[in-house]
């Protein structure tokens, strides 16, 4: 399991970007809209913390689409295939 940890954390990333790419260049056709379909959910407002001398903001916010989810399987199954030759 953990000699192929990072291979899966690498297809994981690239199934997010590129789905996420796709589901940017489907957002505006009329056939392919639903691949951008998604849910947003975080902190809307970071939290900050002010001490004078440092300023901490901390925030995150993610966005999950169809699309992403679909690349995203997709990598995983080629990356098994791949490490089955």
């Amino acid at each position: 399991m953990r000699k192929h940890f990072w291979l899966n954390f690498f297809l994981i990333c690239v199934g997010i970007v590129i789905g996420s790419m796709v589901a940017d260049l489907t957002a505006g056709v009329s056939g392919l809209s639903w691949l951008s379909y998604g849910l947003d959910f975080g902190l809307t407002s970071p939290f900050v913390l002010d001490m004078s001398v440092f300023h901490l903001t901390l925030g995150i916010s993610v966005k999950i689409t169809i699309s992403s989810v679909i690349f995203v399987a997709i990598s995983l199954v080629l990356g098994r295939l791949i490490v089955k030759k």
